[in-house]
């Protein structure tokens, strides 16, 4: 296979293995060493992705990580990795990438004519259209969704593993370039335990990409040395392909290491990604920094490429990425490349935007031949899928003139000066200052017990960087406690004159911004200079306002190319200074993250225990899905013969009306209570009195907050004169004991009473219909079960299928019904006996679907569900359950301004003009003559807590909180959906089924 572009010699690959990939269902060859970017260049492919909005051609930009365009899909079903940058990506045998962003090929994009229609899409242009037809908004909606994003999200199972560590060192120093290096050596050598992290394959950094010399050899040669003594020492560990993601407080750094993506997939053992969280007593940042683009007409094109990682290919991998070369520039670096490409036989004409240069890399390209256009600047560039030419003009006073020129060229390598990496400086806390003379921000003083150091600190220049990071190495590691026997002495570099560089934000248009080419600021995004020049003439100041509104730096490279670009665009148009500005906000991750490394490994089942009743596994020999509840796992519903949840829960709501069904309750949270006080501390911890309570009956509450707001609610028995049983919500088990435990404890300390939980020592059943009597007197004889001698809201002790029994007569649903409580030992034996003894009625076990359907139809509460914490009795219609001669918790602040102030959300039932329509729970609700608008924050009135269809009234029902709603029955109101469609309801009483509750007393 060719590799037309691939130099002979050079590069830090091994030739001697090759390498066998595909890209767009296309094979070709690459070498062990490569990445997917520097092969698919090797192998004459620039054009390898799609912009974002515009789905333009993009080709590689950059080497590194901050590769804004050829992002990739790599691998596929439980390997896949979505949003890939290649340039990032180790080339391994059997490689399968392929463009995002393109349907149905890269060639043949049928997105492609957004390029046309680019005049209607302009920054923001989504808060702008799409508005009308409102009733049209779902099918732009589907549209919009469908163009969103860039890779495909996986569908399988992830098949890795993923694990995390800890470690703490005296000094840890991130990045492994020559400044990371020295200073790591310096500290290591000075007895300190150094952990230094890089996120490349090999260290060096910019090393890597020139032919630099170090101590009069060649530089590489030097990083060997130091890496071999780094490695020898006992003390010094080194983390390769780790990036270090996050600066936390008091010195927490997070990295991530990955272990096998540069393997192939069927020889990947063990952890794929390993999360370290490091906590060092002195960091040392030596991050880099970014070559800045510059901004130009077309400058998307493929083949339009930063200088430096044009350096790159060329001697890290042996790739000559064009033979005819217009390098465009600055600064003196860039001449760099020139000279590079020059050397491997290019073409190569300099375009260099300061009038003069006195540097000495300027001189030498011209003794080697290179035509130098010095005072003028490329305006724009040519091309379909690559860049064929580019137009040059005079710059003068920053005044583009004089007569275009046009340059025939396959290879744009650009370099608008060097941004310091900072954002890990500013995750620490720290300030970016802006410096006139680098045209950069450079770190400000650091806030943590931290040092920026070589580019990342503006030193560009080798030789006084290595100084200062050898001096940074020893600091640190005399701060951590340990002093070197002997003085550092950093590696000599014979370093040339460098010329001043000059800012170029963006090189100015003979046409306005918005009517030439586009000139391109965020490459992934297709945020523009006109889109940036846009949001200042619509009153964006703010950059990150601007920021937000032309989504510039929202894409996978987060800006880390051409913020600092827009910031100056943005400055110049404001009439501000680029510091006055301001930056954006550096927040992790530094690059992006898999959830695997934030998830860990899977563990299976957490101390934390699932919590099953004794009759759970009847449940699962049954059929029954299951719902989370707090830890339970209790019965969602018992499906049969194929059936969804509507027609199951349809199915067990009308037994449970018409005959007879058995609910599993075991999961209610039940509190022992005993001793001489129990009375006192339930009138203190319920709104309603329980001093007259008789033993043998029930009486349910409602337990508030300190702030008057309902908290728990349940049914408590009185079961001897000093003990009662008292039920919570199941997912309030825990925090209602621990509510009565803290006041106890804190408040009334002689108090002479006990709490015990006792959930786990019962199983619970409750028989519930018109059949429930007739089903229980079959398995409990000792027992009266007429309604004189058992009636409702009583309790008795008895025998049930042969376990001894405590039997309420208590009802969540509204029918007649019984709660059967026993030993959990003989919990499974006595639900057969009940399914056995019910069996003639047809007794169907429900879930708790079906239960939530039967309370609603009679407008009984679910705390958590009905309430919010900010629902007071009063505003749940049950002001006859609070006592006003007794006091009791939250009962002062019944009486505050705010809780009985009139206007206040309140409980009520809500009936839909459309019967069969449900209501999505959490709709917010607007009076009836309210007009919903685009612009205008639209006032609510309340919204929907609980919504179903009801089997036995055969329509939709609602329950939701509404101001001022007990006072406004039979009102309409509007309920407003997403789709745009308006919901018209009507206010009732949040009982909708048996409003007199003869049910319950039936005979």
């Amino acid at each position: 296979m060719s590799q037309k572009d691939r130099l002979g010699t050079g590069g830090r690959i091994n030739r001697a293995i090759p390498l066998t990939f595909t890209f767009n269902g296309r094979t070709y060859q690459g070498f062990q060493g490569d990445t997917l970017a520097s092969a698919l260049l090797a192998n004459g492919v620039h054009f390898v992705a799609r912009s974002f909005k515009y789905h333009r051609p993009r080709g590689i930009v950059t080497a590194d990580v901050a590769e804004p365009n050829a992002v990739v899909q790599l691998e596929s079903g439980p390997y896949t990795v979505p949003n890939a940058r290649a340039t990032e990506i180790e080339l391994y045998q059997g490689l399968v990438a392929s463009s995002v962003n393109a349907e149905p090929t890269l060639e043949n994009d049928k997105y492609a004519i957004n390029q046309k229609l680019s005049r209607f899409l302009p920054a923001g242009f989504y808060y702008k259209t799409f508005m009308w037809p409102r009733n049209m908004w779902p099918k732009y909606e589907e549209k919009i969704r469908e163009a969103a994003g860039l890779g495909k999200a996986p569908e399988a199972l992830d098949a890795d593993r993923y694990d995390k560590c800890y470690a703490h060192c005296d000094v840890l120093v991130v990045g492994g370039g020559p400044s990371g290096l020295a200073a790591a050596h310096a500290a290591a050598t000075a007895g300190a335990r150094v952990i230094l992290v890089d996120d490349q394959r090999e260290l060096g950094g910019s090393l890597l990409s020139c032919r630099a010399e170090i101590d009069a050899k060649p530089a590489l040669q030097w990083v060997e040395k130091i890496e071999a003594e780094l490695r020898k020492l006992p003390d010094v560990t080194i983390l390769s392909r780790s990036t270090a993601f996050g600066y936390q407080d008091h010195n927490l750094v997070t990295v991530t290491q990955r272990l096998t993506d540069h393997l192939p997939v069927s020889m990947r053992k063990g952890t794929r990604e390993l999360l370290w969280k490091v906590r060092a007593k002195r960091v040392i940042l030596a991050t880099g920094a970014h070559e800045r683009p510059i901004v130009f007409g077309n400058n998307d094109l493929p083949g339009v490429m930063l200088a430096g990682a044009v350096s790159t290919y060329v001697h890290r991998f042996g790739v000559l990425p064009g033979r005819n070369a217009v390098v465009f520039t600055n600064n003196d670096r860039a001449y760099q490349t020139a000279l590079d490409l020059k050397a491997c036989g290019a073409k190569v004409t300099v375009v260099d935007s300061r009038a003069s240069s006195n540097g000495a890399l300027p001189a030498a390209a011209k003794r080697q031949g290179v035509t130098v256009m010095s005072g003028a600047v490329v305006t724009g560039a040519s091309g379909k899928w690559r860049v064929s030419s580019v137009d040059v003009a005079s710059l003068s006073n920053g005044q583009v003139g004089g007569k275009l020129q046009t340059l025939p060229c396959d290879l744009v390598a650009m370099s608008g000066g060097f941004s310091p990496v900072l954002h890990l400086f500013a995750q620490s806390g720290g300030k970016a200052c802006w410096n006139d003379e680098k045209a950069c921000f450079l770190p400000g003083k650091p806030v943590q017990a931290e040092a920026s150091i070589g580019a990342a600190a503006g030193e560009f220049g080798l030789a006084r960087a290595l100084r200062l990071a050898v001096d940074a190495g020893v600091e640190a590691a005399k701060a951590a406690g340990f002093a070197a026997a002997q003085r550092a002495v950093a590696p000599q570099v014979a370093e040339a004159v460098e010329g001043a560089l000059q800012p170029l934000w963006l090189v100015g248009s003979r046409e306005a911004a918005a009517r030439g080419p586009k000139q391109f600021v965020d490459f992934q995004n297709d945020v523009s200079a006109a889109d940036i020049l846009l949001a200042a003439r619509e009153g964006f100041e703010s950059v990150e306002h601007v920021k937000r509104y032309t989504a510039m730096g929202f894409g996978t490279d987060q800006g880390k190319l051409g913020n600092i670009n827009g910031m100056a665009i943005l400055a110049g148009a404001l009439g501000k200074t680029i510091p006055e500005t301001g930056t954006t906000t550096f927040r992790p991750n530094y690059t992006p993250v898999s959830f695997g490394t934030f998830a860990g490994r899977e563990l299976g089942d957490f101390l934390d225990p699932i919590r099953k009743t004794c009759v759970h596994e009847w449940h699962v020999e049954h059929g029954a899905l299951f719902e989370d509840v707090g830890n339970w796992k209790r019965p969602w519903y018992f499906p049969k013969n194929g059936e969804d949840l509507h027609a199951a829960v349809k199915r067990e709501c009308l037994a449970v009306r018409n005959s007879v069904g058995i609910l599993d309750a075991s999961t209610l949270g039940k509190i022992d209570i005993q001793g001489p006080d129990a009375v006192k501390l339930l009138n203190w911890m319920y709104t309603n009195p329980w001093n007259k309570l008789e033993v043998g009956k029930c009486r349910y509450g409602l337990m508030l907050d300190e702030n008057g707001m309902v908290f728990d609610d349940g049914v408590t028995v009185r079961l001897a004169d000093q003990h009662f049983m008292m039920t919570t919500t199941t997912g309030g088990a825990a925090r209602v004991l621990t509510w009565l435990e803290r006041w106890l404890q804190t408040e009334w300390p002689d108090m002479k009473v006990r709490l015990s939980s006792v959930t786990d020592h019962w199983a619970t059943f409750a028989v519930v219909g018109p059949k429930s009597r007739k089903v229980v007197q079959k398995v409990c004889q000792d027992i009266d079960f007429g309604n004189e001698a058992f009636p409702f809201m009583s309790y008795r002790n008895g025998t049930v299928a042969g376990a001894k029994a405590r039997v309420m007569r208590i009802s969540f649903s509204g029918e007649l019904a019984y709660e059967v409580n026993v030993p959990a030992n003989a919990g499974r034996a006595v639900w057969e006996a009940l399914m056995a003894a019910g069996a003639e009625f047809d007794i169907t076990p429900y879930g708790t679907e079906t239960m939530h359907v039967l309370r609603a139809e009679k407008g009984y509460i679910i705390v958590g569900q009905d309430t919010d914490g900010s629902i007071t009795p009063y505003d749940l219609g049950m002001g006859g359950l609070v006592a006003k001669s007794k006091d009791f918790l939250g009962k002062r602040s019944l009486t505050r301004s705010d809780t009985a102030k009139e206007g206040r959300k309140q409980f009520v039932g809500l009936l839909t003009e459309d019967e069969q329509l449900v209501l999505p729970e959490g709709a917010q609700i607007v009076a009836k003559d309210t007009q919903v608008s685009a612009v205008d924050p639209t006032p609510m009135i309340g919204h929907v807590t609980s919504s179903y269809y009801s089997p036995i009234l055969k329509r939709s029902i609602a329950l939701a909180v509404v101001k001022g709603g007990l006072n406004k029955m039979g009102e309409s109101v509007v309920i407003p959906l997403a789709n745009g469609k308006r919901i018209t309801a009507k206010i009732s009483s949040p009982v909708f089924y048996d409003t007199e509750g003869v049910r319950q007393h039936v005979e």
